[in-house]
């Protein structure tokens, strides 16, 4: 426990420069450091960060398409090389999976595929959020936000009033108390958002806080959705944690479980309506 503390102050007085300093090349340069080494425990964790057919284009693009983004100005023209350069890296792993049948299986290479470019474009999405227009620096926020809010105040609602597993045989120490406690106080934590830069920052924004509560709801049921999805990846490939980068933590992964999920339903929301602005 006392390693686990440590390690998170620690990796937290690193990042939160990062996050200061999101306005410069050092946060896309971070974003797509932690994009290629969550990549690389994902291909470890599938058994093929061995194989250098698979495994270098791979790890090429979880380094490059983030940084891509950075350099676009979070203008959605970065698809028009964002979904050529992952369908290419598709074509080659299924060329792979032609030439190279005796070494690897055509599904192992679909389980390595869905799962790295879900973590590229989770990586990417932090970033398209952070830049996309002048109220992508509050936007890209609520990201950390949400994730860590549902974290923690899952852990103490459910050490508190858990008496109720929520999947147990995927997450044995989850409850359904801690689960709804999460939900709720990450509700409450994005309208509290709202109000600080509304009133605190005298940000000129026309904020709907009914909308922001939503989202916040919604943003913590996908955060525990995350989480519990990559434990079910961990689980199924009978691993405990991705890496060891952070100890007591385990790897990369292991802390941005929640993040990736949380950053890639943000970006859908945000194209739908801004997370600020009312509709109308």
């Amino acid at each position: 426990m006392k390693t686990r503390v440590i390690t998170g102050l620690v990796a937290l007085a690193v990042f939160v420069p990062f996050l200061i300093l999101s306005d410069t090349w050092a946060f896309g340069f971070a974003m797509a450091i932690c994009s290629a080494i969550s990549t690389f425990e994902m291909l470890r964790c599938v058994k093929l960060h061995k194989n250098l057919a698979v495994s270098v284009p791979i790890l090429f693009l979880a380094a490059t398409l983030p940084m891509y983004v950075y350099f676009a100005g979070g203008h959605l023209t970065f698809l028009r090389v964002a979904i050529p350069c992952l369908l290419l890296c598709l074509l080659w792993l299924l060329a792979v999976a032609v030439f190279a049948s005796e070494h690897i299986s055509l599904p192992e290479l679909c389980s390595a595929a869905f799962l790295c470019f879900y973590v590229i474009c989770a990586f990417s999405s932090i970033l398209f959020l952070r830049y996309y227009d002048r109220l992508g620096a509050y936007t890209y926020l609520l990201i950390f936000v949400g994730a860590w809010v549902t974290d923690s105040s899952a852990y103490f609602c459910g050490v508190l009033l858990g008496k109720h597993k929520l999947i147990p045989q995927i997450s044995p120490k989850k409850t359904v108390e801690g689960s709804v406690g999460g939900i709720l106080i990450c509700g409450l934590s994005f309208v509290l958002y709202g109000v600080i830069l509304r009133h605190g920052m005298h940000i000129e924004m026309n904020f709907n806080y009914f909308l922001l509560f939503v989202y916040g709801v919604v943003v913590s049921v996908v955060s525990q959705i995350g989480d519990l999805a990559m434990s079910a990846v961990k689980r199924h490939y009978q691993i405990k944690d991705y890496g060891r980068i952070l100890p007591g933590h385990g790897g990369m992964l292991d802390r941005f479980d929640s993040i990736l999920a949380v950053s890639t339903v943000l970006f859908v929301l945000n194209e739908i309506s801004s997370v600020f602005v009312a509709i109308s």
